[in-house]
């Protein structure tokens, strides 16, 4: 389940109609991937940011997910 994207979707109050109207996919496919049921492309996921306002790192990576820097 991708909780962080609803998340910060629903504080933009935006639709996940809204959503998918700016990223160019339907309704079905943010309600899919906001279940986890539905792996984005990577150009999708950069899209989805760019619409969101945020990054790839505080969207999709998971805590611990990638290494550590430094």
């Amino acid at each position: 389940m991708n909780a962080r994207m609803k998340l910060k979707r629903v504080a933009l109050g935006m639709t996940q109609a809204d959503l998918a109207r700016q990223v160019g996919v339907t309704r079905q496919t943010i309600s899919m991937i906001e279940a986890g049921t539905h792996n984005p492309t990577l150009s999708l996921c950069v899209a989805i940011c760019r619409a969101l306002g945020t990054d790839l790192n505080s969207l999709f990576w998971e805590e611990g997910a990638h290494g550590q820097h430094g």
